[in-house]
């Protein structure tokens, strides 16, 4: 991955007539690319959904162990909201031109548990750069339970991961919150990513603090205030983050491990045989582009393709960009994949998962 380039001799006219037309949709109607007043009436709600259970436990207004269960599945909604609707747009340096206010929303997710500094190279550098390439998007980076790439390593219990995949998807961001930053941190520290070891332990001392604060809020202080049994408050914390993981997993799944997408790897000098732009419409896809309040619902990120060219756009925009990017690449001749609705779409990752749980390792270049 180190010296993994995208090829210059591919690179067409498309991205510069692409940038050219988002660019004149801004100043023609006179709009900032950033986030406006629906992105902070979206924070509000999402945060609420996400505080108001908490709140509700803390003064003991709900102490009925059913109440306390949904409550919690609630927090698991909101937190979801957060991380899609809030979060993401805030570390991609969208949410406001202002870099203090991103900083700060952007530290939601440290709120709900993960970390910003892990996540931002994970997602923006790694995923946003190298998408759908084995060993450098880490978003595809499950050796041995799950097989998301025809380029990586198979075993003979994959065949089944279209079944078991769901399980270690409503895990996922229990291991996230408990594991993962750890692991994920060292690793990069490895790749070089993290470049001193002052930054390293500056980091790690950050991730044990925050989470430290998150259980304690969301798990703690419930068993010592709320009159039930602590198994009662376990079993809600593990259904919340199951609720969270399996929403999240899905949505950001259904974009790229599809039939639909490409998966390229660098020929012997490491060189993608596409530009940067060819290669994210080629790896990736939206879905439900017609359903207004499921694009609410999730930041918009159903416009997977929109948010792959124009990652420090802001969400709102997505599905009015989506009409000059499905415009442009069809002028071209580039693929602009996208399904009709969300239920298509997991279908076809039901499909693809199948498919690589079954065909052997491929090479491509």
């Amino acid at each position: 991955m180190k010296n993994l380039k995208f090829s210059p001799v591919e690179k067409s006219q498309f991205s510069d007539t692409l940038r050219e037309r988002v660019n004149e949709y801004f100043t023609s109607n006179n709009i900032s690319s950033y986030g406006n007043y629906n992105m902070v009436l979206k924070s509000v709600f999402m945060m609420t959904v996400y505080i108001t259970p908490l709140i509700l436990f803390y003064t003991q207004v709900v102490t009925n162990e059913i109440a306390i269960f949904f409550l919690y599945i609630l927090i698991g909604l909101g937190k979801a909201g957060i991380g899609m609707g809030i979060m993401h747009d805030a570390n991609h340096g969208s949410y406001s031109k202002n870099k203090t206010v991103n900083k700060w929303m952007g530290l939601t997710i440290n709120f709900i548990g993960a970390n910003a500094k892990v996540w931002k190279i994970q997602h923006n550098v790694l995923h946003h750069t190298y998408t759908n390439i084995d060993g450098a998007d880490d978003d595809i980076n499950v050796p041995g339970v799950l097989r998301f790439s025809p380029n990586a390593k198979r075993y003979w219990f994959h065949k089944f991961q279209f079944l078991y995949a769901w399980l270690f998807y409503g895990i996922s961001t229990l291991w996230w919150m408990t594991v993962k930053d750890f692991v994920r941190l060292t690793r990069f520290r490895n790749m070089n990513l993290v470049k001193s070891k002052k930054e390293y332990w500056k980091a790690m001392l950050n991730i044990m603090m925050w989470k430290i604060f998150y259980f304690s809020y969301i798990l703690v202080i419930p068993m010592i205030v709320l009159p039930v049994s602590p198994w009662v408050i376990v079993l809600s914390f593990v259904s919340m983050h199951f609720v969270t993981g399996l929403i999240l997993s899905i949505i950001f799944q259904t974009a790229h491990v599809v039939t639909d997408t490409e998966f390229p790897l660098p020929d012997e000098n490491g060189t993608i045989s596409e530009d940067w732009f060819k290669h994210q419409l080629e790896t990736t896809c939206n879905y439900a582009p017609k359903s207004r309040f499921f694009s609410w619902l999730i930041g918009s990120l159903n416009f997977q393709v929109e948010h792959h060219l124009f990652p420090k756009v802001c969400h709102v925009h997505y599905k009015n960009l989506s009409h000059i990017v499905r415009k442009t690449a069809e002028e071209y001749n580039l693929p602009y994949h996208t399904k009709s609705n969300f239920i298509i779409a997991v279908y076809d990752h039901v499909l693809m998962l199948y498919n690589l749980g079954k065909a052997k390792r491929t090479v491509l270049s």
